[in-house]
């Protein structure tokens, strides 16, 4: 199971140990958030497939690699 933190506006999403698919959590963690909040997603790999995912559901997001096999990905509701 993934861990999940909430720091003020922010919440963290770290799917890297969720055993298969994260879409669901990524997706209610997502459903979960207020105008003008986000959610740092860490993830193993850059989830390309979801990018067009987040834009069809008018969510904005920023993808950093901070290491060979960590990314961020900061996503927020336009």
């Amino acid at each position: 199971m993934g861990s999940s933190e909430t720091t003020g506006e922010t919440q963290r999403l770290d799917v890297r140990d969720i055993d298969g698919e994260p879409f669901s959590h990524i997706m209610s963690a997502i459903g979960e958030l207020s105008a003008g909040d986000s959610l740092l997603l860490v993830n193993s790999f850059e989830p390309v497939p979801l990018y067009d995912v987040l834009k069809r559901r008018g969510c904005e997001f920023q993808t950093t690699q901070v290491e060979d096999d960590e990314w961020h990905i900061t996503i927020s509701l336009r």
